[in-house]
């Protein structure tokens, strides 16, 4: 349970799919509410699919190319840091690869839950290298279970959000959706900066 839990809110502050609901809304304004209802659902089966082959396949990468654990997280710490600065200083949209030029090519296509909705406005480097570090510290079969649960709770939180975006942003308004998206930065430097003592303190372990 302990593992669900933080493995849930890390995910849930690395992510921010708070942060992502006036992108959302500016996005699918013209679409239906049958039609925003599918990509919130796609949105949340891709963002799993793709946090879930992170977590089990990402060690495989690593091996792969002669990445070490402790390089991963001190790399991981600062991405997921230097989100957590974007979200304190209101840079979100550049944080996430929204720009002017990307916002008018999504507008002449069909079908936006993939990218840049999943990828890389929520599934970004940044959950991926907190997965691929989780699991390595954390792979017996009930911590995988828990893992995967918590992936999977994520995703399901991940679409009722976004299923309730253009509520939440009627609701909230700019200035809620900046303050809660502000709290959640402060505890995404937070991870970061924890993985990056964490690498640390492993180096200075092995000397």
């Amino acid at each position: 349970m302990e593992i669900f839990v933080y493995l849930f809110f890390a995910l849930f502050s690395v992510l921010n799919p708070i942060g992502t609901v006036p992108i959302f809304v500016g996005l699918t304004q013209d679409d239906t509410q049958k039609e925003r209802s599918r990509i919130s659902l796609w949105t949340s089966i891709d963002v799993f699919i793709i946090l879930l082959i992170s977590f089990f396949v990402g060690k495989y990468v690593l091996d792969f190319f002669g990445i070490t654990i402790t390089a991963l997280r001190i790399t991981g710490g600062i991405i997921i840091a230097s989100s957590g600065f974007s979200l304190l200083n209101g840079r979100f949209n550049k944080n996430k690869g929204i720009n002017k030029k990307v916002e008018e090519e999504i507008q002449v296509r069909n079908d936006i839950a993939l990218t840049p909705l999943a990828m890389p406005m929520l599934a970004g480097p940044g959950s991926m290298s907190l997965l691929i570090t989780y699991y390595q510290e954390h792979h017996s079969t009930e911590e995988i279970i828990a893992s995967c649960l918590a992936i999977m709770a994520t995703s399901l939180v991940i679409f009722i959000i976004l299923r309730s975006a253009h509520y939440l942003s009627k609701m909230l308004g700019t200035s809620g959706i900046v303050a809660i998206s502000r709290i959640v930065g402060f505890l995404t430097i937070a991870i970061g900066v924890q993985y990056i003592i964490s690498a640390i303190l492993s180096i200075i372990r092995g000397i």
